[in-house]
């Protein structure tokens, strides 16, 4: 009688198939459940919607309104004059529909009610997409002032935030049905967040090698805490902290970044301890500068490498178990699950560009591949400035504007001005003309005229001819009673102190004229401003 034998061959291809098998059963950890995950994700996403919302309710009319800097209204008008119907696909936005000051109010507060609901627990799709429209509306006619990475960063996390939350319901948790309509979190919007944060960390650590030798050689944040756009009192300490500080820094940036967000590849361990490095990460940027709302922003997709297993520690250990249970009996419903793999489709779809930009030596920083900025690439400080420039505005009331005349400074609320005053914290809010002067400051230092920024020019425009808006955006106002007769701009270098023995943060030295004194008659800067036909021109 004899035995049958399976073949060497054979047996090593069932051993292979048996190992990719619990290989991906390990990955895709089918017995994780997401549901306390998705609550964190969906709150604090709703304190970063709180956050852009709010603080535009407060510097839309002097940025963005019809006597703004840059105003929505002559923008979509020229888009439709030189686009014709292509511009509503090129532009896409609600305020097609009508951008007067009243709608672009409506819209600003509507965004905020909404995202203090979301904040305080409702869960849903349809006030996600809401919340995703409104913001993507304003992004996309924001000019300038809402070029950075973070904006698009934004939309992207939101639409994928619409496809973790149920339709037919507002729970901030599901719960136990009687018609069997509750349902999980779905896993592939899970993967989808995480694939998002994988993007956003890898995309920034290759900008910054390949791009600058500082990130290289280990000496960036020699200059960076000093010279990034809003430094806070604690980058004065870390800027004064030993070289070798700085040094090791940079080698943790480098790993967090370039290293740690491939542990999502391993099991449930190296990806909770990665989420708590990506978070950690984040947090200590926090710490470290004003970035506006970008950390907060980058944290919400880390929290995807957690599962209810690393939240519900932070809940009493007599509920961990019943509350685990209930979780691990839902099942996602057909139409959410039809509507991520739908979504994963577009993803991957949408991901090619992204990832070539993202290979390629040539590559580019927070841009977008689709008009509605659903699947973008990303990155920051891929160069960083070795000393800082400020530029400052000045105006006086006096009939001759020399050295003799008595110039007040336009303070801004969050940039070195008054070398004495403490920097700010004020992170995650954002002051989005401070951020504005920072590369007006750098690129004057370049000897870039100040032509190349007809919306500056337009302020001094204005706080010539006693426009109250733009008053709004400084930290006070030097002239409250009538305007100054004389505006003018200097460009200066600052330097944080050594030692607080003397009282004050920066040591600054004027290194050059941005701007020659103009007054409400000169006839250069009429024409400049009749030529761009800005509603106050006249």
């Amino acid at each position: 009688m004899t035995q049958a034998i399976d073949p060497p061959m054979a047996a090593d291809e069932d051993a292979r198939a048996a190992f990719r098998t619990a290989w991906w059963q390990r990955l895709l950890d089918d017995a994780a459940t997401y549901e306390l995950t998705r609550f964190a994700v969906l709150r604090l996403l709703a304190l970063v919607y709180l956050v852009a919302f709010g603080s535009l309710a407060l510097q839309l009319d002097p940025l963005l309104g019809s006597r703004g800097l840059l105003p929505i209204a002559q923008l979509l008008a020229f888009d439709r004059d030189k686009l014709g119907s292509e511009a509503y696909w090129r532009v896409p936005t609600l305020f097609w529909f009508g951008a007067s000051d009243g709608a672009l109010h409506a819209a600003c507060y509507a965004g905020v009610a909404m995202a203090a609901a979301a904040l305080l627990g409702v869960t849903n799709a349809a006030l996600q997409l809401a919340l995703w429209a409104i913001y993507m509306s304003f992004v996309h006619v924001g000019q300038i002032f809402y070029g950075y990475g973070w904006e698009t960063q934004l939309l992207e996390t939101g639409f994928l935030a619409v496809f973790l939350c149920p339709l037919g319901s507002v729970r901030p948790l599901p719960a136990p049905a009687p018609d069997g309509k509750t349902a999980a979190t779905p896993k592939i919007v899970i993967w989808l967040l995480r694939w998002l944060i994988f993007r956003v960390m890898l995309g920034a650590a290759l900008i910054k090698l390949r791009n600058d030798p500082c990130w290289r050689d280990l000496t960036c944040l020699d200059y960076h805490l000093e010279t990034q756009p809003n430094p806070n009192p604690l980058s004065w300490w870390m800027h004064n902290a030993p070289h070798v500080t700085h040094v090791l820094g940079v080698l943790v940036n480098h790993f967090v970044e370039l290293v740690v967000p491939w542990f999502v590849l391993g099991g449930r361990r190296w990806r909770h301890g990665a989420g708590a490095l990506l978070v950690g990460f984040q947090v200590f940027l926090i710490a470290s500068g004003n970035l506006s709302f970008l950390n907060w922003l980058t944290i919400v997709p880390a929290l995807a490498y957690f599962d209810d297993t690393a939240f519900a520690r932070l809940i009493p250990a007599s509920r961990w178990a019943a509350m685990l249970a209930r979780f691990a009996a839902l099942r996602p419903s057909r139409r959410q699950t039809r509507a991520a793999q739908a979504l994963a489709v577009v993803v991957g779809l949408l991901s090619v560009g992204p990832v070539i930009n993202i290979a390629s030596c040539d590559q580019a920083m927070n841009r977008s591949f689709d008009p509605l900025d659903l699947v973008n690439t990303y990155g920051a400080f891929g160069n960083v400035d070795r000393e800082r420039h400020e530029v400052i505005l000045e105006g006086t009331g006096d009939p001759v504007p020399d050295e003799s005349a008595r110039w007040r400074e336009y303070a801004l609320p969050c940039m070195p001005g008054d070398p004495r005053r403490r920097p700010c914290f004020v992170s995650p809010y954002h002051y989005r003309l401070d951020w504005q002067m920072w590369f007006v400051g750098n690129d004057a230092a370049r000897g870039e005229p100040i032509e190349d920024e007809p919306w500056l020019v337009h302020l001094v425009w204005q706080l010539l001819r006693g426009e109250e808006s733009p008053k709004r955006l400084f930290a006070g106002d030097p002239f409250p009673g009538e305007p100054p007769r004389w505006i003018r701009a200097g460009l200066w270098r600052y330097r944080f102190t050594r030692s607080r023995a003397g009282g004050a943060w920066w040591d600054r030295v004027r290194v050059g004229e941005y701007l020659r004194p103009l007054s409400a008659d000169d006839a250069g800067l009429r024409q400049f401003v009749d030529a761009y036909q800005w509603p106050d021109a006249r």
